[in-house]
């Protein structure tokens, strides 16, 4: 039978109560379960989305004459045609002394800006940037830590309706040119340096680099984060920030622009070919993360919200839309192990961070460290622990309940850069069973596809989204004839978006996520999903990590495991044996690697997540183009004489 591990206080009122009641007074409906209101949201997708847009109080101006002009899912679907708003507007509503962001630096102390304070910057510096030619239309790009200069440019940008592109500081040269090449920013905001394990790590040097890349930067702003005082004399057209900014600014004006309007450039990691250039649109992106933070989040003004996150990872953009609603959003810049262990759970305490953002790989590596928040610290404010990045396997989850907080909404949730949002996600109102995604997200009429599009349950298969939603791509930059968008999500299945995940959703409607499904595994035409091994493999305490692909071999395909052991720990026959017969045991037959090999470090994007396609692409002879979309480029050539094996 499978496990409850939490269940919901009925009694408490939430936003999604209040949003089910509306819709059932309004339709005369007898809505009364989180599953009836889904299956409603998807059967009438202009109604649910145009309720959530009141129901959000989203500021904007002018009238549509429908909410979607086609539903059919596929690529160029126009919403709220007709409508203006401004982004920046919608997160700067608020303009009091409440506190808005708290800046955290690894052993410093934190920052406080409150929303007024958030305004007044904003206004200065969207005055100086409309003083130095940036226009509606221009982009404009970050190569920045995770600090409050980030969103003060990005909200200072998006109020003059130009776009915004960010990347995180520790990306390589090639990565970051490879990325603001594309879309030709004319201004760039740089930090002088970032900070991480307890070191300064200079940011000038890069930037130089950079910009001999970037022929279409007029200025460089330059902010002195740590105060280090930085020579930039060698950076051509660079201004300090604080030297930057209007004193005397005119009143701000927000740019009323459509529905569509860009808003923001994401990018695809990268790690087999030049990263595709994502846009997405401004009302879609502020519609959509309202739904998840009131409907799924339950979010007020009195919550602290915190997402372990760079700037160059979309939850970094998600965790800045919490702003929209009030409440006080936390950045932390660092290494979240860093002095110890302990750092993010006594983060939590010292911050009354009710909300608590990270990745499947941060749990498993404070489980892999047998840490026990609950014994030293007091979690009292914490109420939701999100989790996304990667698959969470089951034993992460009895880890949270069993050695972090018991009364804990654990939400593991699940997305991506193509949709700035998430397909399944958590609910206030649902039970978490353990190793379960509790839902799908509202409006998100998500399915699981056999290879041949039949729908299924209880069993593998790809995850789909067969309606549109306000969230997808307005477009892929140099994209002019929309073959890029098309072949990354609809050549699967005719007029579905096939997401490349390999998931299950049962009849509850919770789901399981077994990794890529581009990295899925195929030995006799079994498909097998990564994440099942990993599972299995990563709860032996000799194993701190693992990576498993499948090669190309005599006709069919062979599963080689590679290994990276725990300090003081080798392999041997008999630990093969064990990991073989414990696979067998939890999975199947077919799933036990016909090869189990050690390696020293296993890739990983910059964003966390593992990359098998680069390392199946090596073990077949191909090349990885683009080796600076990961964090630990080096772990490749690891990997470079696997094909020579018999």
């Amino acid at each position: 039978m499978d496990k409850i591990l939490w269940k919901p206080d009925n009694n408490q009122k939430t936003h999604f109560n209040h949003f089910i009641d509306l819709v059932n007074s309004k339709y005369d409906l007898d809505l009364k379960t989180y599953n009836d209101l889904y299956d409603w949201s998807v059967n009438n997708i202009p109604q649910f989305w145009e309720n959530t847009l009141d129901y959000s109080d989203i500021i904007y101006s002018g009238t549509y004459d429908r909410v979607i002009d086609n539903l059919k899912m596929e690529p160029g679907v126009k919403w709220f045609r007709g409508i203006s708003l401004n982004f920046s507007e919608n997160l700067l509503k608020y303009r009091d002394d409440k506190t808005a962001i708290i800046s955290k630096i690894e052993n410093h102390p934190p920052r406080k800006i409150t929303y007024h304070q958030l305004f007044i910057e904003v206004e200065k510096l969207a005055a100086s940037l409309r003083d130095l030619g940036v226009t509606r239309g221009d982009r404009v790009a970050g190569f920045l830590p995770n600090i409050p200069e980030a969103i003060i440019a990005m909200l200072a940008t998006a109020s003059i309706g130009a776009i915004w592109s960010s990347s995180s500081p520790d990306f390589g040269i090639k990565s970051v040119t490879d990325r603001f090449s594309q879309i030709k920013p004319k201004i760039i905001f740089s930090a002088s340096a970032y900070l991480y394990n307890g070191k300064s790590f200079s940011s000038i040097e890069k930037m130089q680099e950079i910009i001999k890349q970037l022929p279409t930067i007029q200025t460089v702003v330059i902010i002195d984060y740590l105060n280090t005082g930085p020579d930039y004399s060698k950076i051509p057209n660079s201004i300090d920030y604080e030297n930057l900014l209007s004193n005397d600014p005119d009143p701000i004006y927000f740019e009323q622009v459509p529905f569509d309007h860009p808003l923001y450039v994401l990018y695809t990691s990268g790690t087999t070919g030049l990263p595709k250039s994502i846009v997405h649109g401004t009302g879609g992106t502020l519609v959509q993360h309202k739904k998840e933070f009131l409907l799924h989040c339950d979010v007020d003004r009195e919550d602290i919200v915190f997402y372990f996150t760079t700037c160059g990872w979309m939850m970094w953009n998600w965790l800045v839309s919490f702003l929209s609603t009030g409440a006080t959003i936390v950045l932390y810049d660092g290494s979240p192990f860093h002095p110890d262990p302990k750092t993010m759970w006594n983060m939590i305490d010292d911050l009354g961070i009710t909300i608590f953002g990270t990745s499947a790989k941060f749990i498993d590596a404070c489980k892999g460290n047998d840490l026990t928040p609950k014994t030293f610290a007091s979690l009292s404010r914490l109420r939701t622990i999100l989790s996304t990045g990667s698959p969470l396997v089951d034993e992460s989850f009895d880890y949270v309940y069993e050695h972090i907080k018991p009364s804990v909404q654990l939400g593991s949730i699940s997305g991506g850069t193509d949709l700035i949002s998430c397909f399944a996600l958590a609910s206030p109102v649902l039970p978490i069973y353990r190793g379960e995604l509790q839902c799908r997200g509202l409006g998100m009429d998500v399915d699981a596809f056999d290879e041949n599009g039949n729908s299924v349950r209880n069993t593998k298969g790809e995850l789909v989204c067969k309606s549109p939603f306000p969230s997808m791509p307005v477009y892929f930059w140099n994209d002019n004839d929309g073959e890029k968008y098309r072949k990354a999500y609809f050549e699967k299945y005719p007029s579905v978006w096939a997401h490349g995940d390999f998931i299950e959703i049962n009849e509850r409607g919770g789901l399981k996520i077994f990794g890529r499904s581009d990295a899925t595994l195929n030995p006799g035409g079994v498909r097998i999903g990564t994440a099942e091994i990993y599972r299995v493999v990563e709860s032996f305490n000799e194993v701190s990590d693992s990576l498993v692909i499948g090669q190309e071999w005599d006709g069919d395909q062979r599963m080689i495991l590679f290994l990276k052991l725990s300090d003081s720990y080798e392999i041997n026959d008999d630990l093969i044996q064990r990991i073989k017969q414990s696979i067998r045991a939890a999975c199947s037959p077919r799933h036990v690697p016909d090869i189990i090999l050690p390696t020293k470090d296993i890739p990983y994007t910059i964003s966390g997540k593992k990359v098998e396609i680069a390392v199946k692409k090596i073990i077949d002879g191909e090349d990885v183009v683009n080796r600076d979309a990961l964090a630990n480029p080096e772990s490749l050539d690891l990997y470079i004489s696997i094909p020579e094996l018999g």
